[in-house]
Parts: structure tokens; sequence; C-alpha cells
């Protein structure tokens, strides 16, 4: 298991405030976005969790006694989204009465998921055997964000899942809004077209553009971004881009150069 503190940088004394800063710097620099490794991005993540928690960082500092090979492993076809981090898949028990323990874990997701209320089935391995469970990840949830599922963990402890999305190259976020980019030609953006545009789960969308809109004009598609706890869904932000057909006719050619010199 990496060092954490080796992982951002910093001593292992290090106060809260250097620890945000050297996150910053480091996720920054390895952001998938920014052409950055995902598992680099990642460890760094989990890195800045764990020790920008002071009660997750003294367990760090001072290891407790744990469940030991306590996994996860999606049912029925593999599925990569629902394997738990290996550091936080072990689920940790306090000193405090029954009623009050909980097991911790974390959950890798990706922004479908976070689009839609999603039910998962999973499985994870407990000392006694192979326990599967079905847990409910809210709509919009997130990164960072932790769900408390009453009891549902081994032993009929409190579950609490500390629920990581993965970026994804083609949506940005902002709250509950995404944005995309789409192309279209740039005699599109001259004369005006109707485009088909998905949506993040995948459902064709229509998008009018008018004549004369400009390269990097954005559009909005309302109620088709994340969905969200108890309000309305965010919307789909659509950013337009023109692309230059290779072949253009030379009369065409011709017309663009006199329309300049007039």
């Amino acid at each position: 298991m990496p060092n954490l503190y080796d992982t951002l940088g910093v001593r292992s004394n290090a106060t809260a405030d250097e620890i945000k800063r050297a996150y910053r710097r480091m996720a920054s620099q390895h952001h998938p976005d920014k052409g950055g490794d995902k598992n680099r991005f990642q460890e760094i993540q989990q890195a800045y969790d764990t020790l920008s928690d002071a009660n997750r960082r003294a367990a760090y500092d001072q290891p407790q006694p744990q469940f030991h090979n306590f996994g996860s492993q999606a049912q029925g076809p593999f599925d990569f989204q629902t394997i738990f981090d290996v550091f936080g898949a072990r689920f940790q028990q306090g000193h405090q009465p029954r009623q009050q323990q909980q097991a911790r874990m974390s959950l890798w997701i990706t922004l479908q998921d976070v689009a839609q209320t999603t039910r998962k089935t999973i499985s994870v391995g407990t000392p006694s055997g192979t326990q599967v469970l079905e847990i409910d990840i809210p709509g919009g949830i997130n990164d960072g964000d932790t769900v408390q599922y009453p009891g549902l963990a081994p032993g009929g402890l409190d579950l609490l899942i500390t629920y990581r999305i993965h970026p994804n190259p083609k949506w940005a976020r902002q709250g509950p809004h995404l944005t995309t980019e789409h192309a279209v030609t740039v005699w599109d953006l001259i004369l005006g077209t109707e485009t088909l545009v998905r949506d993040i789960l995948g459902h064709q969308l229509s998008l009018a553009i008018p004549a004369g809109t400009q390269p990097g004009t954005t559009f909005r598609l309302r109620g088709r971004g994340l969905a969200q706890r108890g309000a309305t869904a965010g919307d789909l932000l659509v950013r337009v881009q023109a692309t230059i057909p290779e072949n253009i006719p030379a009369g065409i050619i011709e017309a663009i150069k006199h329309s300049q010199n007039t």
C-alpha cells in the first residue's frame, strides 16, 4: 500500500492547509482532462480524501485491527464500475456500542450512474463467506458524497459508502448540469441546420442551430443533465464547434475570395 503522504508529496506532520495545497497542485498536474494518468489521479484523490479528514487521518496514522479480505465483485457479468476501492473496501469497526457501529467503504461509479437513480447488486467477501448486497445510488450524487445504508453491512452494521466518480473526457460537470461539444460543418453554422445530439444516457435529441451561428456557441437543452434528489434534473449544455470539409469545390473557394475582396 503506497504511503499517502508520499503520494501528495508532503511530510507526515503536514498541516491541513499544506495537504490541501499539495492536493490542488498534484490534482491539477495529473488530471485526466489535462492529459494526466487516470490511475495516478485516483491515487492522489484517495490520499487527499483520507488525509483531509481528521478522523480518517488519525486511523491511517494509527491503524486499528480490521476485518480482512473484505473485497467485492459485481454480480453477473464482470462490471468494473462496481469494484470497491482496494483501500476503502475494508470494513472498519470502531469501539462504540454495537448499535452505533459502522462499516465504511468507497465505490467508484460513472457519470451515467449519477444521471439516474441506479440500483446495483454487488457481492462482498466477508470472513464468513460472500454476501450479496443491493444498493440504491441516489441520482445527482457528488464525488466524495457519503451515503448511509442502515443495517446493510454484514453483522447488521450500518454501511457507509463514499462514492467516487470516474472522470469522463466527453462530459464536464457543473453541479447538476453537463457540458459537451458537438461538431458540425462550417456550412451548418453559416446556413443553419437541425442536428442530432445524444445525452449522457444515449438518448437522441434534436438541436436547432440558427443560420449565422458562431463556432463555440453553447445551446441549452433543459432537463437533460443529471438527475437530482428531490429537484428538477439539470441541463445539457452543447457547445458547437465547426469542422471544415476536406474537399471544397473550387467555385465556393472563388466565391469566398471574391466576397473578401469586395
